[in-house]
């Protein structure tokens, strides 16, 4: 009995062998290779150089499992490169910037970085809080812009780094003291990067004082998705959900008026080519060579939702934009001239890429029409925003 069930246990080896050999093979995924994937996501850092006064500073590493990465220095929160891939799996940098430090420490381009403690500008570098008129820095022509000449992009914010298997974290803090560049109120702020495996890069800002002060804090990246700026951005198609813009005067101050952007340039409800209405015989247009303006976007005020869409056919590469802030300055490189030379030995010609700046809007502090922006002792302000990359 035992030598016959040894022999039929026997057979069934066999007879499972066979049919391994003989099992039709699977053929190989035409999926493009990525020997950039990892079991998960990760954060690393190393040197990023010094400041004049010998500050030593970091760059991070922010990598999902996919392998899309965001560098992230502790200078100014500087994203220094966003890689994602397009519709081949080709994994490219998809805003602009420097290879060093010495190109961050030279220019004022605010590539990338953190804007503060107030975004866009402020007429005449001027406002009042409950009846005191406070003065700031005049850093663009008679206005204030973007925090002043040694705003939250210029100084070096406390790093803290963190990982799980499905996300990269880097946490910045910084504490602006009172008075500085000409704001009330010692601020404390925190800013939180966040890579994720579903190829988001969350940004969640949070700060508190200790006096009544304003804040409108934003990320100043400059998007182009060809990978490694290939060319300009007219070709890239966006899409915003907002039905109404702020107009501007001659210095890109509101002028006060939210006006519609139905039968004007600034129609982006469907999605619309950027080059194709932006030489337009728009008076808006012409102040601001291009777009330049704040987009009001139609969700409720603070609410989060998805705003908007990025584009680029050539690459497939498409970017979604989600916040909870009520507008985003579209700006389309407008300044950019050809006197500065990026990543890639790229020489950064008029238009080279799009920023879409989520915050309050423009010179809020002195238009109590707009939604307020003064933080109060005990408050703590909050907002966030995502951009989520895929191909197509």
């Amino acid at each position: 009995m035992k030598n016959y069930v040894l022999r039929i246990t026997g057979l069934l080896m066999a007879a499972i062998f066979t049919a391994a050999c003989n099992a039709p093979k699977k053929e190989s995924s035409t999926e493009p290779a990525k020997d950039t994937v990892a079991a998960a996501a990760s954060i690393s850092e190393t040197a990023f150089g010094s400041l004049p006064d010998g500050t030593s500073l970091k760059l991070f590493k922010l990598r999902n499992a996919s392998g899309m990465e965001a560098d992230i220095t502790n200078y100014g929160g500087i994203i220094t490169a966003l890689k994602t891939f397009d519709r081949n799996g080709k994994l490219e940098d998809v805003v602009l910037g420097y290879d060093s430090l010495s190109g961050y420490l030279k220019a004022p381009s605010f590539f990338g970085a953190l804007v503060g403690r107030y975004g866009n500008r402020i007429a005449q570098g001027k406002f009042k809080l409950d009846g005191k008129t406070y003065t700031l820095v005049q850093n663009n022509g008679k206005n204030h812009l973007h925090g002043g000449t040694r705003g939250f992009d210029k100084v070096a914010w406390t790093p803290e780094a963190s990982s799980t298997p499905d996300s990269a974290t880097l946490k910045l803090t910084y504490l602006s003291k009172d008075m500085e560049e000409g704001y009330p109120g010692n601020l404390q702020v925190t800013v939180v990067y966040t890579l994720t495996n579903d190829n988001e890069l969350k940004i969640y800002y949070e700060a508190t004082t200790d006096k009544p002060t304003v804040v409108n804090l934003t990320n100043h990246s400059y998007f182009n998705l060809t990978g490694n700026t290939k060319r300009d951005i007219l070709a890239h198609t966006l899409t915003v959900q907002a039905s109404k813009f702020i107009p501007v005067d001659a210095g890109l101050i509101p002028t006060g008026e939210i006006k519609p952007v139905k039968g004007t340039p600034f129609d982006f409800l469907q999605p619309t080519v950027i080059g194709s209405r932006i030489n337009d015989a728009d008076q808006q247009l012409k102040i601001g060579k291009g777009y330049d303006h704040c987009f009001v976007f139609d969700k409720a005020l603070g609410s989060y939702a998805h705003v908007g869409t990025l584009y680029d056919s050539s690459s497939g590469r498409q970017m979604d934009l989600f916040t909870s802030e009520p507008g985003t300055q579209v700006y389309t490189g407008n300044f950019l001239d050809g006197s500065i030379t990026g990543k890639f030995n790229t020489v950064y010609a008029q238009r080279y890429a799009v920023c879409l700046e989520t915050q309050h809007f423009p010179d809020s502090p002195n238009r109590p029409e707009f939604p307020s922006v003064v933080l109060k002792p005990g408050e703590v302000y909050k907002t966030r925003t995502t951009y989520q990359f895929s191909a197509k």
